[in-house]
């Protein structure tokens, strides 16, 4: 088998919790996108969208955050309503994967999910590739009544998380996971 440069670039890919301000540009990200959209889509019904937030965006996140968490309110903890509204402010840019799920007879709603899944994956791929440093975040904001509103979203659309971008740290400290065992995960009938 011949390893090739895709190989090597998956094998190298890392999260980095921590990134500079440095971020690619709108017009950067097109072509990215436009690749990451090649994802295998059963039907092709394309049941994704991206949303970019920069600058006050983010700022408007933390505070969907913050009240998500019922933290908003005068009794709540001041230190921890401001730590959890910070936390869109980790990265310059930060790219939301949603599901866009439609009605479909031979596409299940898992499987649409999954799909917008895929496009998050080949997207942080291809960024760290272009250099980028990509972290992958989460968690239960995600299915927040703040949170989804903060993103516009309708009825029909799941937020899966966030890509949060920006420059590798000229320390290059990065999230490092040992390499899996493949025949532990590669079972065959």
């Amino acid at each position: 088998m011949r390893a090739g440069r895709l190989l090597q670039a998956v094998a190298a890919r890392r999260s980095y919790s921590r990134v500079t301000e440095d971020a690619p540009a709108h017009d950067e990200l097109l072509p990215l996108v436009a690749a990451a959209g090649r994802v295998a889509d059963h039907s092709a019904l394309h049941p994704w969208r991206i949303i970019e937030l920069r600058g006050d965006a983010r700022v408007r996140l933390g505070r969907a955050f913050v009240e998500a968490a019922g933290l908003a309110g005068p009794d709540a903890d001041p230190l921890a309503a401001e730590r959890l509204a910070a936390k869109p402010l980790r990265a310059s840019l930060l790219l939301a994967i949603v599901s866009v799920r439609t009605e479909s007879e031979k596409v299940a709603g898992w499987e649409q999910d999954a799909v917008a899944s895929g496009v998050a994956h080949i997207l942080s791929l291809l960024l760290h590739d272009a250099g980028w440093g990509v972290m992958w975040r989460s968690g239960h904001h995600t299915r927040s009544a703040a949170v989804h509103a903060a993103h516009g979203l309708a009825a029909h659309e799941r937020l899966l998380g966030w890509l949060y971008v920006g420059g590798i740290p000229e320390d290059g400290r990065d999230g490092h996971r040992e390499t899996i065992d493949p025949e532990a995960f590669l079972t065959v009938l």
